[in-house]
């Protein structure tokens, strides 16, 4: 079978890689905004005395997170168009590409706890009002997203999964519908449950769940797909006296996660872990950023640093359609900046979409995936694919982002547990920029073109 091309040059510079990179030379892989250059090793580079442009010094002794790594979200339109556009053959071809250091090492995947905006109709697991929840089943997932996701767990069983709700059973809620209203109070216990039951029940299919979101964009509850409005107060009280006890009385370690919404709102999450009580269940916040600016992840951990940052989802798409402009501001926003303001991951929206950019469940007309799967199975990679694989390709999971200085150069580092350095540069500037590199007591140097993501590996 034909391999992608730019896989089989990713296949081929690895293995190559793998024997013949000496200890005292810099890996350098590069992609370029015009697309002439995709993901592809360079000449390596020598450690030397010599010094030119800005330095940026990599502190080995500074430890900040640890780092689950990145990825995007499995929804049950990803899982379609995986299995209904591609044969098993391409398919584990592809998950192979996608999910492994071999290709660009996705590590982390979302899931939709119930349907959202790209899902087939408005769905839940208790379709009818049963505060036992005898009636719950995971039927709906049990034909794409399940088995799906196992197959990816074929291919990287150590893949962290966060699952997030974009609204309750519609009999829960004031508006008697999975679109807009609010949990209704006598709901809370039941509501609960019904998330540990799902946990349970993906850990029954071999799916375990690392953490859940509460609600997927709380603020937002006029949307025409699943949501739900809830405030913080409300997801305080939810939390405090239902879920985090559920969860501890059915022995759970999956984590809670906070808010799962816009950087424009750092005030909801910091007020839930200002309540001594809550706090003890809850192990995160979790930001989109179609609102606000990435550094108020930096707020939120200044005001709890004991707390861990997930940045959960950004979705690009048909209103900004520049493939060059998309892979720096990917590469420098969430992969430099978020993961500098304490994110533990980097998470986008859809993994696949097909050539109309659905299937759609009434929610964005045009929002692009990772990669886009039409009905003909010909895999198209986004400019989100080459961003992540600059990240996920080279920083393993447990790996530990270390402290960088940053001038001109937007830079992130990060110390794998297998001991290698790994350096993520992005150069949004038209020109060229030269700069050294320091780090436990050595040095190199770099010409970096304009508009150009490096990634950077040593030993």
């Amino acid at each position: 079978m034909k391999l992608h091309s730019n896989f089989a040059i990713l296949l081929v510079a690895t293995a190559m890689m793998a024997c013949n990179s000496p200890k005292d030379r810099v890996e350098v892989w590069v992609s370029k905004a015009d697309s002439t250059i995709l993901l592809e090793q360079q000449p390596g580079i020598n450690f030397s005395n010599n010094q030119i442009g800005e330095v940026i010094e990599v502190d080995t002794n500074q430890m900040c997170q640890m780092i689950n790594g990145v990825g995007a979200a499995l929804t049950w339109s990803s899982a379609y168009v995986f299995k209904n556009y591609l044969t098993p053959e391409t398919r584990l071809q592809l998950f192979r590409e996608l999910f492994t250091p071999e290709g660009i090492g996705i590590n982390v995947v979302r899931l939709t706890i119930g349907s959202s905006d790209f899902s087939r109709g408005n769905h839940s697991y208790s379709e009818t009002p049963d505060t036992s929840l005898s009636n719950f089943t995971l039927a709906m997932d049990m034909d794409e997203v399940v088995p799906m996701m196992k197959e990816i767990l074929a291919v990287n069983p150590n893949i962290t999964i966060i699952a997030s709700p974009w609204s309750p059973p519609a009999w829960m809620k004031s508006s008697n519908s999975m679109v807009g209203g609010n949990l209704l109070k006598q709901h809370y216990g039941a509501y609960a449950n019904y998330l540990v039951k799902y946990i349970k029940a993906m850990q029954e299919q071999g799916i375990p769940i690392y953490g859940i979101t509460v609600q997927n964009e709380p603020e937002f509850g006029t949307a025409t797909y699943p949501c739900m409005l809830m405030s913080a107060q409300e997801q305080n009280e939810f939390i405090r006296y239902y879920l985090g006890p559920r969860m501890a009385q059915n022995g759970l370690t999956t984590r809670i996660i906070l808010f799962d919404h816009n950087c424009d709102s750092p005030q909801y999450p910091i007020s839930i872990l200002n309540d001594s009580i809550t706090r003890k269940y809850v192990d995160g916040s979790g930001f989109h950023l179609y609102k606000g600016e990435i550094e108020a992840l930096c707020t939120v951990h200044e005001a709890h640093p004991d707390k861990n940052i997930y940045f959960t989802e950004q979705s690009g798409g048909g209103w900004a359609p520049n493939f060059g402009d998309n892979l720096l501001w990917y590469s420098e926003t969430l992969m430099v900046k978020a993961m500098r303001c304490w994110s533990k991951t980097v998470l986008l929206w859809n993994l696949a979409l097909d050539e109309n950019d659905g299937p759609k469940n009434n929610g964005c007309s045009n929002c692009w995936g990772v990669v886009q799967v039409p009905s003909n199975g010909a895999v198209k990679r986004n400019a989100e694919y080459y961003a992540l694989g600059h990240f996920g390709k080279f920083v393993l999971p447990n790996a530990t982002r270390l402290v960088s200085t940053m001038q001109k150069v937007s830079n992130v580092a990060f110390l794998n547990p297998d001991g290698s350095k790994v350096l993520i540069a992005v150069n949004t500037s038209g020109q060229p920029v030269a700069f050294t590199v320091k780090c436990g007591g050595r040095q190199f140097i770099y010409q970096m073109g304009g508009r150009e993501v490096v990634t950077f590996r040593w030993k």
